[in-house]
């Protein structure tokens, strides 16, 4: 239970104190205080009705506040079966995803395939899983060519192994035009990706 959790639960339980404190009769009240001080003056009846507003007044908001933290609880974190989803989803976006690298070898839209997995396991979250939070760690022994990569996610007890091979796609190879608007002499060479995912870490 991490600390917004916690104070949620101890606004419910105050709230709950509230509403039994909201509910003692008069009579009781009256004896107690009698048996502690017997000359006090009499409580009218008048201040038990305002106090009992009062308390319930309070225990209401406790109940709307703790409410309210649950939900912004549950937006900050994400629990298994989001990560799950949004990780299955993402495998299924990547499996023959296709992408071209530069004359260097690095791909012209994400940096590695650690920062591309972790966007699409974000994009695919939904619901009330936050955008922040997803770790991707690759395994040892990645290289351009592929590799493992542990997927995990602040709130989320689950881990999953992604693996990731590349292969090369001639008809996927693109050549700009030149600058005089024939054929250029550089060409973007094509690739694709076979993506599976196992539970675990890698």
């Amino acid at each position: 239970m991490d600390a917004l959790t916690g104070l949620n639960v101890l606004g419910l339980a105050l709230s709950a104190v509230l509403l039994a404190m909201a509910c003692v009769k008069a009579d009781r009240v009256r004896g107690w205080r009698a048996s502690i001080d017997p000359s006090a003056p009499e409580i009218p009846d008048a201040a038990f009705v305002v106090a009992r507003v009062v308390l319930v007044t309070l225990a209401g908001l406790g109940v709307y506040t703790a409410v309210q933290g649950f939900g912004v609880s549950d937006d900050s974190s994400w629990n298994d079966s989001e990560l799950t989803n949004a990780v299955h989803r993402a495998t299924d976006e990547l499996d023959g995803y296709r992408f071209q690298t530069d004359e260097s070898g690095s791909p012209l839209h994400f940096d590695d395939y650690a920062s591309l997995i972790e966007d699409k396991v974000v994009r695919n979250a939904g619901g009330d899983a936050p955008e922040t939070g997803v770790a991707v760690t690759p395994a040892a022994g990645a290289t351009a060519a592929g590799g493992s990569f542990t997927v995990t996610a602040d709130g989320a007890g689950d881990a999953f192994c992604t693996r990731v091979e590349r292969t090369r796609s001639k008809k996927d190879d693109y050549t700009p035009p030149g600058i005089t608007g024939g054929e250029g002499t550089l060409t973007y060479l094509g690739y694709r990706l076979a993506v599976t995912v196992r539970e675990g870490t890698c």
